[in-house]
Parts: structure tokens; C-alpha cells; sequence
């Protein structure tokens, strides 16, 4: 475990205000129903001092702070204490510090905060601890107060006491709407055979529990199993054993050599006559034949290993087709680029759905070429908002504020004749 970076002093230093307050300057805001604190803090335990001088300064101001060891309920899960306690503050404050983003609860925390309903456009406070931290993906739209700042403390107060309604117009936390979490990226899934996996054979990804990041975004977590199981069958169905491979290979070199010496010896025949120099002729081919099987042997397998992971990661891709069929109704997205990790995505696709139905509505077929989008497109379309790059320019406005929406995806691709 680390040791916390700040002492009290240097936490009391750091929360000095440029000037001196008192719960007078700012109104405290009105508890609603269902409310019982003005904010829920999330942080680590290792900056557990730095956060209890914040808390008691804030609560001297009169706030009410709810925070985990005080204000969770013994008895009760992690999760079910979690979920009420966000439920019942008016805002979320993260304290993001590298073991924040290291530590699995506090990112559970904040996929909570960020994805759970929105929780009723609650805004979320985060709070920059120390310079250099790798914030998750799905955390960097927002905007950060830095804790370094002198004028720190001023800035918080002031927006944990303005009412949720009037943080729209906010410079410091701006009001993020539900749309701002479409398209954003989540944790991948590592294959549980990573280590050591070879290029040749298909990862497996584990079907037993829900990983945290989608354990709260998934309503349904049947269909996730039903989908990482989808992509395991490519394992069974597809990838041939080993020994089975390396038996065609040694017997497609066999072949290829036999015919290679077969040509070679009716040429040295043809050449020298029947019986004149046969033996310096059989000599020739025999050395001539292992030269060509040592060239085929290490062609095929070199080539066998490329077209073999190739072959590998386009059936994971079809799978995972398929499955994203399962999880589009929960608005997360899979995709692959390799054989060992699988990218994740939340994507809300009402607006595309909605494009095609209008598109083929006089067909009658809208559904089935939605259906059929989804089976050969979605898998890319996951890796390209996970990487944050598309192979074309966005040519025009789609249903995604700021990137490329899925029906606009779809017709680049079948414009370059990407149809499967």
C-alpha cells in the first residue's frame, strides 16, 4: 500500500482560501426530497488525510458530506451502499489521484456516478489531486479543479453551493446532459489466457462474473454472458488443435516436395539421357529436394502463422457481430482488433435505429438491414470510437455530438465497397 502523499500540514497548506470565509458568503443549497447530503466524495484510502481536511472544513462550512466509512450502512453490499448514498447527494465529488484510478472500487464509483441513469443529471465534481494522473477514458470530458490552485477552496464552495439547476451555465463544472456519454470508452476485457497465448489461437474471455465497468450499465447481465460466450465458441468451432495443423502442414510440404522433385528428376532424365549419370542425377535431386522442403517448410509456416491469426481475429470479429446484436439493447458495444483484447463502448443507437427505419421504411425490410448493420459493422465501429479514430472524414452531422454516429459509419463503409 502506498503511504499517503500529504501530511496534515501539507493538507492545510494546500486548502488555505486567498481569503478568509465564512458560511455566510455562500447559501447553502435546499435538500430536496430523497436528499439527505450535499455531496457523496469518493477517494482513495491512501489520500485519506488530504480528504478528511477537506471534510471537515466543508462541513464547518454547514454542508452536509456523505463519504464511505462514516455514512455506509454495515451489513449491506459495497454496491447497495453505494448506489443509495450517490442516490441521496445532491453532487458527486471524485478525488483523482493515481490509486483512484488504480483502485477498483473508486472506478466502479465513478461508472456509477457517470452511467447509472445519469443519475439524474447529478454534476460530478472531480478534483485533480496531483499532476501526471492517467484519468479513465470515460472521466476525461470533464472538467477538474486542480487542488493546487490557491484559490481551491472558493472555486468548490462555490459550486457544491449553486443549485444543480444553475450549474448549465457553470465555467467551473459545466452541466453535462446524458447525451455527453455517447461514444465514450470504457475498460477493455483481457483475455484470461493472455500470457503465453499464441497468435495462431483465439483468447477467452471470462463469462462468470460482470466486470465492474459494465456490472452497472447492463441491466441484464444474462446477455453479456450470452455474448462473451458467443466469441468463446470461435475457440471450439474455428481454431483447429494443434497437432491437427501441424499434421496438414507436414503433409502439404510433403506433397509440394514430391512434386517439385518429381518435375526435377524428368528434367535431369530429359537432360542427360536415361541411364548416363543417373547416379550423379539422383544425387543432385536428393539435395536439390531438401532444399526445397527446408524453403517450403519455413514458407508455410511463416505464411500459415499470418493468414492464421488473420483467419482468427475475423471470426472474433463476426462473433462479436452477432453479440453486439445482444448488448445493443443495452447500449454497449464490443470490438476487436486482435485476438487477446476486446474493446468496449456505451452507445445509445435510438437516433440510428430511428435513420434506418426512415431509410428503408418503404422496403419493409428496416429491421432485417439494422440487424444485418450490426452483424458486420459494429465490431469495427466499436474499435474506431475506442481509438478515437475513423479511416474517413466526418462529412456531415450525425446523431453523435462530436464523432461519427453508427448509421454515418455504416454508409462510409459501403461506399468503399465494405459490404460482407
Amino acid at each position: 500500500m502506498m503511504e499517503p502523499m500529504y501530511s496534515p500540514e501539507t493538507a492545510e497548506s494546500c486548502f488555505q482560501p486567498a481569503v478568509p470565509l465564512s458560511p455566510s458568503i455562500y447559501d447553502l443549497p435546499t435538500l430536496g426530497d430523497g436528499e439527505c447530503y450535499h455531496v457523496f466524495i469518493s477517494y482513495s484510502s491512501t489520500d485519506y488525510q488530504w480528504t478528511h481536511s477537506l471534510i471537515t472544513q466543508l462541513e464547518s462550512c454547514g454542508l452536509q458530506v456523505c463519504y464511505h466509512e462514516r455514512d455506509f450502512t454495515p451489513g449491506r453490499t459495497v454496491l447497495e451502499n453505494m448506489s443509495d448514498c450517490i442516490q441521496e447527494s445532491q453532487k458527486v465529488l471524485l478525488v483523482l489521484s493515481q490509486e483512484f484510478v488504480r483502485s477498483r472500487w473508486c472506478l466502479l464509483e465513478a461508472n456509477m456516478s457517470l452511467f447509472r441513469d445519469c443519475l439524474q443529471r447529478k454534476p460530478i465534481v472531480p478534483v485533480l489531486l496531483e499532476p501526471g494522473v492517467s484519468v479513465p477514458l470515460h472521466l476525461c470530458h470533464l472538467t477538474y479543479l486542480e487542488a493546487s490552485d490557491p484559490d481551491f477552496k472558493n472555486k468548490l464552495l462555490k459550486v457544491l453551493c449553486t443549485p444543480n439547476q444553475q450549474l448549465q451555465g457553470s465555467t467551473v463544472v459545466p452541466y453535462q446532459p446524458p447525451s455527453i456519454y455517447n461514444g465514450k470508452a470504457l475498460q477493455p476485457l483481457i483475455a484470461v489466457n493472455d500470457e503465453g497465448l499464441n497468435k495462431w489461437d483465439c483468447g477467452q474471455f471470462s463469462d462468470m462474473e460482470v466486470p465492474d465497468q459494465l456490472r452497472l450499465i447492463i441491466q441484464d447481465h444474462e446477455k453479456y454472458r450470452k455474448a462473451v460466450r458467443m466469441i468463446n465458441s470461435v475457440s471450439q468451432n474455428k481454431v483447429l488443435p494443434l497437432w491437427l495443423r501441424l499434421l496438414m502442414l507436414v503433409i502439404s510440404v510433403i506433397l509440394m516436395s514430391l512434386i517439385i522433385s518429381i518435375v526435377i528428376i524428368a528434367s535431369f532424365f530429359l537432360a542427360a539421357g536415361v541411364f548416363n549419370g543417373m547416379k550423379l542425377s539422383l544425387g543432385v535431386v536428393f539435395l536439390a529436394c531438401l532444399g526445397c522442403v527446408a524453403f517450403c517448410l519455413i514458407f508455410d509456416i511463416s505464411f500459415w502463422k499470418k493468414n492464421q491469426l488473420k483467419d482468427i481475429v475475423s471470426e472474433m470479429q463476426k462473433a462479436i457481430g452477432q453479440a453486439n446484436i445482444i448488448l445493443s439493447e443495452e447500449k454497449v458495444f464490443m470490438g476487436c482488433c486482435s485476438n487477446s483484447k476486446i474493446y468496449l463502448v456505451y452507445v445509445n443507437l435510438n437516433s440510428c435505429k430511428q435513420e434506418f427505419a426512415e431509410t428503408f421504411s418503404e422496403q419493409g425490410c428496416a429491421e432485417d438491414m439494422f440487424q444485418r448493420a450490426l452483424a458486420f459493422f459494429s465490431s469495427g465501429y466499436a474499435c474506431c470510437l475506442a481509438k478515437r479514430h475513423f479511416p474517413f472524414s466526418r462529412s456531415s452531422t450525425g446523431h453523435l455530438e462530436g464523432g461519427v454516429c453508427f448509421c454515418q459509419y455504416v454508409s462510409q463503409q459501403l461506399r468503399r465497397d465494405q459490404w460482407e
